[in-house]
């Protein structure tokens, strides 16, 4: 039997989406999508596994049972994809799938539940209205196993042609997912180039502790972990939406990072990656935030005539808000603020922000000369508009540095460079090698300061940061501006007169034309 490869597969599960698609919103569909694959591939992996077993103990079927009891995850029998298969025909199959992924969370506690005691299905539900009229979601979920159930998805590990295969097709479909979530899709995805961007940009040594701590799917976080280029390192994430929180766990698994630490919480008010009372510490810390979130800070809850206060940023018992708070309508650098704190003394952290997060003043001004003035920021690095899924503003990384050797801060102008698409705009492989060649190239201080690529990079000394009132709005210190043409003033003139003789000439064919017409 030939491998099954990754296009075989992505193909396949892109396919099962048509059971939704026009009748659901992608946004809503995918949980079910993504939670359908996961359970199919762990029902495979147990079916390899016990066949393997079984040949090994010659057919014992009691010591092979004994044996499964200590693989990666124990399925139920009415948790296996095969017996909710075997009811697709029932009238109460989305309660049985229900019943079938509760019994695997339980089943697989320490894995699949949070700390709170949250399980990863449980803002999954396949009985759901939304699905449609009892009838109606009834065909839609068994369509949904039957095409799961097709050869092109048989998920064992014996039959696939590589290793992160099931980790391929599920960042594929998030991927898409994206595209067709429009705004929504923010939430849960950054586009796979920027996170590639990223993750060289802080380029994570061996051995490292690596954190996101607005994780949402976790592509991110996986794309910074595969940059290290050893399996000697560690993942920490932090997300705010439980369905999302749930895809990032499930995508670590299919992945293989069974180790990841994924935690469920609003990552300012009630950050849970800690150790004892203090926060956890990091060697590298790589984000993209809601950009200018409303409301992130202060909580206050009323009680009758009472008003209590759950959450306040002014008196952050974790001290992260010490360079000041920002404006409570715009949370971008709330989220910087936490992931400086979190880094350790040799750490490095990368962000993606809104254009104002470099130029708007009051606190935001105020929090921003302290950085500089700490020498923690190390790049400025403007991208191209209309990366990002929801959003056609462009955005911007900032990389900060706790082991900065000079003083000098760059520059890159990469607006221009990007491969126009119909939807969306990408950066190719060109664009962010040379951004990264340039980053590494100033790192290892090859770079003067002035001008290093006419209008593309250019490092600034901290006197010209402060000459700008540590503004840091790009065009200040990249020069983009381009010349127009000298305007050919006589041979302007002879067009003019050529196109005159040429209009006497047509209209005088007209003429011609409407008198033969009257005539």
């Amino acid at each position: 039997m030939a491998k099954i490869t990754q296009k075989d597969i992505n193909d396949a599960v892109w396919k099962a989406c048509d059971t939704f698609r026009g009748s659901i919103d992608p946004s809503v569909y995918k949980d079910y999508v993504l939670t359908m694959l996961f359970l199919k591939y762990l029902s495979d992996v147990h079916d390899d596994k016990m066949e393997s077993y079984l040949a090994k103990y010659n057919g014992d079927a009691e010591r092979a049972k004994r044996a499964m009891q200590h693989e990666r995850f124990i399925v139920p029998e009415n948790s296996h994809f095969k017996f909710l298969y075997d009811s697709r025909n029932e009238s109460n199959v989305g309660e049985l799938i229900n019943i079938a992924l509760a019994d695997l969370e339980e089943a697989n506690r320490e894995k699949l539940y949070s700390e709170d005691g949250a399980g990863i299905f449980q803002n999954i539900d396949f009985n759901n209205s939304k699905l449609g009229e009892p009838k109606d979601k009834n065909t839609r979920l068994k369509n949904l196993l039957l095409d799961f159930n097709k050869d092109a998805l048989n998920l064992r590990p014996s039959h696939l042609d590589g290793n992160d295969i099931i980790g391929g097709a599920y960042e594929y479909l998030i991927s898409n997912f994206a595209s067709d979530a429009g705004k929504k899709a923010g939430e849960f995805y950054t586009p796979s180039e920027v996170s590639t961007l990223l993750a060289k940009l802080t380029h994570s040594k061996p051995g490292s502790r690596i954190c996101d701590p607005t994780c949402g799917s976790g592509s991110l976080l996986i794309k910074a972990g595969n940059e290290v280029g050893s399996d000697n390192f560690s993942l920490y994430g932090q997300e705010a939406n439980g369905s999302t929180w749930a895809l990032a766990v499930m995508n670590m698994f299919l992945h293989g990072f069974d180790n990841a630490t994924i935690r469920w919480g609003d990552t300012i008010r009630n950050p849970k990656l800690k150790e004892g009372d203090t926060l956890m510490k990091f060697d590298t810390v790589v984000a993209n935030p809601p950009f200018s979130l409303d409301k992130w800070g202060k909580v206050e809850d009323k009680e009758g005539d009472k008003t209590t206060i759950s959450y306040d940023p002014e008196t952050d018992k974790y001290n992260r808000f010490w360079r000041g708070v920002p404006p409570k309508s715009k949370g971008d650098w709330a989220f910087i603020s936490h992931m400086i704190e979190t880094l350790n003394e040799q750490g490095k952290a990368g962000v993606v922000v809104p254009h104002g997060v470099l130029f708007r003043g009051s606190s935001e001004g105020r929090i921003r000369q302290r950085t500089i003035e700490e020498n923690l920021l190390e790049a400025v690095i403007g991208l191209p508009a209309n990366l990002f899924f929801g959003t056609g503003i462009p955005a911007a990384i900032l990389v900060f540095n706790k082991q900065k050797t000079s003083n000098s801060f760059l520059f890159i102008d990469a607006s221009k460079h990007y491969e126009s698409a119909k939807n969306q705009n990408k950066l190719r492989e060109s664009d962010i090698e040379h951004i990264v060649n340039t980053y590494r190239d100033f790192a290892a201080g090859k770079n003067n300061p002035g001008v290093v690529e006419d209008k593309f990079s250019y490092v600034a000394t901290a006197a010209e940061i402060q000459e700008n009132d540590f503004n840091l709005n790009i065009p200040r210190y990249v020069d983009t501006f381009e010349e127009e043409a000298e305007v050919d003033i006589a041979g302007v003139q002879t067009e003019i007169v050529k196109l005159e003789d040429e209009l006497v000439k047509v209209q005088k064919e007209i003429d011609v034309y409407l008198k033969q017409l009257i005539d």
